[in-house]
């Protein structure tokens, strides 16, 4: 049993060293210490992780910030970015966009219009943008813009095509907020949270256009409501300004990379995946665990953002608890093998977990308290099970979006529950 505790415990430590390897202030520092702004600038930092991402470019550029404005999700602001007079800092709505959203896009229209016109523009920009910032096209409401983005969520469709159809409601997505920077330049960090690390997409494209709108979506996928309110008005081009320079400067692909550098540390053979996983989750569980069950001892690593197409009311958990139990289900009463799925944001679904780290004995712990693992798969209930059995994983706020890591790992039978 020890052997197996210490099993578990490296699991986590390899996920937390992917963590690291794209935590924002980290790589916002490493970059700016290599590319500088020159001059005086103001900060924008936008997303998930736009207080960590701050905390970077203070670190890097000092008094070269002379001023900034930092929205995030609630509760991901550092406490140490109140101790900077000159930031703003504001709470967005997340995972659904509220008044609170369209207040912080209103608030950044503001800030960038009382900017002097030579000032040069830091944004740093994060997942979760497309949520906390909005800024909406004439005839489209607050009611049109939540119901849009509750049936995003619930879906299964995968981030890129969301980010687009989000695009349409907007004003300052899509290259709009070009508009609105003047001639100032421009240099934009992002962390992606998007298959391709593309800003255009990532964060719907604030400062890059992705291409006309009516062409980003298959209408046979798509509800009649939400077709006629895409086709409303036509995105505007953004006028003219000078390139801005864009660098995405950390990705999913440097996460798996920290994970398998910290397994290779702790002597496992390690597999990295570069497949990027984006099926259903309970699918990929099924065939992750298939080829657990088929591999030899080691780690192994995957990455990217399985779907879930929620029932009418689903219960607890999200995409990455979902996609453990499903892989659960199929390890069932083997002692060699440990799975872990987590959002790198910390976060999976609407509760404070960020995923589960799963054994062969999870269901055998979970039937104790009367659960049973494909009637709560069916109900999208991953989460209640999972408390029940005791293999949910809490982070916190990470500093980091670059979706999902999964990891299994297969001991030598030797070193199973009974050692």
């Amino acid at each position: 049993m020890k052997q197996f505790e210490q099993a578990r415990s490296e699991l986590l430590d390899i996920f937390k060293a992917g963590l690291a390897a794209v935590e924002g202030r980290a790589v916002v520092a490493r970059y700016l210490a290599q590319h500088p702004v020159a001059g005086a600038c103001s900060l924008v930092a936008l997303g998930k992780a736009a207080g960590a991402m701050a905390l970077g470019a203070l670190e890097s550029l000092g008094e070269g910030v002379i001023d900034g404005l930092v929205i995030s999700k609630p509760g991901h602001l550092p406490r140490e970015l109140f101790n900077h007079p000159q930031l703003t800092l504001i709470e967005g709505g997340h995972p659904l966009p509220d008044r609170s959203s369209l207040e912080a896009g209103a608030a950044l229209l503001d800030f960038l219009s009382h900017l002097p016109p030579e000032r040069a523009l830091l944004f740093l920009i994060s997942g979760g943008t497309s949520s906390l910032v909005e800024v909406l096209r004439p005839g489209v409401g607050l009611a049109d813009l939540q119901r849009v983005n509750r049936w995003l969520l619930g879906s299964g469709l995968p981030i890129e095509k969301m980010n687009r159809i989000r695009k349409s409601l907007s004003a300052i997505k899509g290259g709009g907020l070009l508009r609105y920077v003047g001639g100032r330049s421009v240099t934009g960090l992002f962390i992606s949270d998007v298959r391709w690390d593309d800003p255009a997409v990532i964060g719907s494209g604030l400062l890059a256009s992705g291409g006309e709108v009516q062409e980003s979506a298959d209408p046979g996928n798509l509800p009649d409501w939400l077709l006629e309110l895409m086709a409303a008005g036509k995105p505007e081009r953004p006028t003219a300004t000078p390139q801005p320079v864009l660098q995405v400067v950390a990705t999913l692909r440097d996460a798996r990379e920290g994970a398998a550098q910290a397994a290779r540390a702790l002597g496992y053979e390690t597999m990295v995946s570069h497949a990027f996983i984006n099926a259903g989750a309970e699918n990929v569980g099924r065939r992750l665990a298939l080829e657990l069950l088929d591999s030899r001892p080691g780690v192994y690593i995957w990455g990217g953002e399985p779907s879930v197409r929620l029932p009418r009311q689903p219960g607890r958990g999200g995409r990455n608890q979902h996609l453990a139990l499903s892989v659960a289900s199929v390890i069932d009463g083997t002692d060699d093998i440990l799975f872990l799925s987590a959002g790198t944001d910390g976060t999976d679904g609407p509760g404070e977990e960020a995923g589960a780290l799963v054994d062969g004995a999870t269901l055998m712990r979970a039937r104790r308290h009367g659960f049973d693992a494909d009637h709560t798969l069916a109900l999208a209930d991953s989460g209640s099970l999972l408390v029940a059995s005791g293999d949910l994983i809490c982070t916190g706020p990470t500093g980091t979006n670059v979706m999902d890591l999964m990891i299994g790992l297969r001991i030598e039978q030797k070193h199973g529950y009974g050692e």
